[in-house]
C-alpha cells in the first residue's frame, strides 16, 4: 500500500487524515492519500504569501526564475517513465497516452522558462509634456489552482507554468480522483532549486479543502479547470477574495463531416477526438455533425473501428481504451444512454458497461437522428460515448454545431478551402480545428466561453493573465509645482 503527502512550504506533511486510493482497472485500492482540511490549506497559502513577498523570490530576477523552470523541465523529462506509470495507476488512463503526453509537459514548462523573462511592460506616448509615463507588468499574487483527475500533470502545467513565468506563487489542489500523479511531481518540483512555498500541493474534498482555498482572504487569482456546476460554485467563494478567476470548463464539441472530406483521415481523427483516454477529455468531439451524402459509409466504417479497439489493463502498451475513473461516471454513461434511447436515440454499437472487475465502458456511438433532445446530445458525458445527427447543408451544419450551451471546441472536415473559412467565422468556440483534431502546443492558447468558461491557457496570453498593470507617472519638469490655493 503506497503512501502519500501533501508539499506545503517546501516540505512534506501527512494531512489532518487520509483516504483510499482506488485503482479504476481493479476497483481495489492501492494507495493512501492525505486529505487536506482548513488547517493544512491555510498552511499553504500561508507559505505561498510568504514566499510571494520574500526577496529570494519577489527579488529574483525574471531570467533567474526562467532558469528554474527549464532546470524543473529537466527533472520532468528523467522521471517521466515514473510520472506515467503513477498517472496510469491512479486514474486508468492507459501508458500510451501518458507517457506521451507527460514527455510534453515538460515542452510546456520549456515554452514557460523562455517567455520568463519575455514579459514586458510599455511606455504610453502620453499628452502631457512634462510626464513620462509607463506600464509595469507584475504578479498577481498568490494563485489556487484546483485541476482535475484527468491529464493533471498537463493541465497542472498549464497553470503553474506561466504563474511562476510571471512571479506569482501557486497552491495547487490535486483531484481527490487521482492525485498520486501530482502529489509524485511535488518530490521532483521539490529538487528543482525553487525557495520553499513557490508552489505548494496538496489534496482534499470540497468543503474543507477546495471551498477553504478558492475562498480564501490571501489567493488573489484562482485557475480552475473542472465542470459548470463546481465552477458556480468558485465564482460564489471568489466573491469572499475578489479573486480573478480562469475557469477551462467542459465541452460538448461538434466534428463536422461534409461529403467532400477525406473519410478515412476523418474516422481516424473522430476515433481519437472521442475514444481517446477513453472519451475523459473537455474537448473530446462528442457531437458527430455528418453530411447525410456520407452517414452510411461513414458510420459504417466508425462502427468497424470501434467494436475493433483494444479494450483491456491500462498499463499494456497494446490497450487503446482503459477503464473509466470512477465508478460514478460508469452509472452517468448508463443513465445518459437509458435517457436517450427513451428520447428516440438508437445504439449503434456499445451502450452498456463490461462486466467484470474495474470500471470499464465500450467504444459507443448512438444515432441521434431525429432525437434532437438526447441527453447525450447536450450533456457532456466524459465517456466514449458519440452521438451522431447529420445534416443537408453548410447553414444547418453551422447551426447544429452552435446549438449548444457549450463552447470550447469543434472540428471541420472538409477540402473546400472557402467552406472552412465560413465554417472557422460562423463556430461559436475558442477553437476550431480544421481537417485534424485534438492537436495542442505550448505556443498556442486554447479554452471556450458560454459553460466552456473564460480565460485561456497557453501562449502568451496565459502569462499576461497571471500579471496586473501597474501604470508609473513621472514628472520631468525642474520646476516647482504651482500652488493650487494660489490664484493667477
Amino acid at each position: 500500500m503506497q503512501q502519500f503527502q501533501h508539499y506545503i512550504g517546501g516540505t512534506f506533511s501527512d494531512g489532518a487524515a487520509q483516504f483510499d486510493s482506488v485503482d479504476p482497472a481493479t476497483g481495489q485500492v492501492w494507495a493512501k492519500m492525505p486529505e487536506a482540511r482548513r488547517a493544512d490549506v491555510n498552511a499553504a497559502v500561508r507559505a505561498a504569501r510568504q514566499a510571494f513577498l520574500s526577496p529570494q523570490w519577489a527579488g529574483m530576477s525574471a531570467s533567474a526564475r526562467g532558469k528554474l523552470l527549464s532546470g524543473l523541465a529537466d527533472l520532468i523529462a528523467q522521471n517521466a517513465a515514473r510520472l506515467a506509470e503513477l498517472e496510469t495507476r491512479d486514474t486508468g488512463k492507459i501508458i500510451r497516452e501518458t507517457s506521451a503526453q507527460i514527455a510534453y509537459v515538460a515542452d510546456y514548462y520549456r515554452y514557460y522558462a523562455g517567455l520568463a523573462d519575455k514579459i514586458e511592460g510599455a511606455h504610453l506616448p502620453i499628452d502631457k509634456p512634462d510626464m513620462e509615463v509607463w506600464l509595469r507588468r507584475e504578479p498577481i499574487g498568490v494563485v489556487a489552482a484546483v485541476v482535475p483527475w484527468n491529464s493533471q500533470l498537463f493541465l497542472s502545467a498549464v497553470k503553474i507554468g506561466p504563474a511562476l513565468a510571471a512571479g506569482c506563487t501557486v497552491v495547487l489542489k490535486a483531484s481527490e480522483e487521482g492525485p498520486a500523479p501530482m502529489l509524485e511531481f511535488a518530490r521532483i518540483f521539490d529538487q528543482a532549486g525553487f525557495p520553499p512555498g513557490v508552489l505548494n500541493i496538496v489534496t482534499g474534498f470540497g468543503a474543507e479543502c477546495g471551498a477553504v482555498l478558492t475562498s480564501h482572504p490571501d489567493v488573489d487569482h484562482v485557475a480552475f479547470t473542472g465542470g459548470a456546476d463546481t465552477a458556480r460554485q468558485i465564482v460564489r467563494n471568489s466573491a469572499e477574495n475578489l479573486a480573478s478567476t480562469s475557469l477551462e470548463l467542459g465541452g460538448k464539441s461538434p466534428f463536422i463531416v461534409f461529403e467532400d472530406a477525406d473519410l478515412d483521415s476523418a474516422v481516424n481523427a473522430q476515433v481519437a477526438g472521442i475514444f481517446a483516454a477513453s472519451g475523459q477529455s473537455c474537448v473530446a468531439g462528442s457531437r458527430l455533425v455528418l453530411s447525410d451524402r456520407i452517414k452510411d459509409a461513414f458510420l459504417a466504417r466508425l462502427k468497424q473501428k470501434a467494436e475493433a479497439a483494444v479494450i483491456g489493463p491500462p498499463d499494456d502498451m497494446a490497450t487503446e481504451v482503459g477503464p473509466l475513473c470512477t465508478r460514478a461516471q460508469v452509472s452517468r454513461a448508463e443513465d445518459l444512454i437509458a435517457a436517450s434511447e427513451t428520447a428516440g436515440a438508437r445504439v449503434v454499437t456499445g451502450g452498456r458497461p463490461l462486466e467484470g472487475d474495474g470500471y470499464y465502458f465500450p467504444p459507443t456511438i448512438l444515432d441521434c437522428s431525429g432525437a434532437p433532445d438526447a441527453p447525450c446530445l447536450t450533456q457532456e458525458v466524459f465517456g466514449p460515448v458519440l452521438s451522431v445527427v447529420s445534416f443537408t447543408s453548410e447553414d444547418e451544419a453551422l447551426q447544429i454545431a452552435n446549438d449548444t450551451a457549450f463552447g470550447l471546441a469543434s472540428g471541420v472536415f472538409t477540402r473546400d478551402l472557402t467552406r472552412a473559412h465560413r465554417m472557422i467565422r460562423g463556430i461559436r468556440a475558442g477553437i476550431v480545428w480544421v481537417n485534424t483534431y485534438r492537436a495542442v502546443s505550448p505556443i498556442a492558447p486554447f479554452g471556450g466561453h458560454g459553460l466552456s468558461g473564460h480565460g485561456r491557457e497557453g501562449g502568451l496570453q496565459a502569462a499576461l493573465d497571471y500579471t496586473k498593470v501597474k501604470t508609473v507617472w513621472l514628472r520631468t519638469s525642474d520646476d516647482p509645482i504651482p500652488d493650487p490655493f494660489v490664484m493667477r
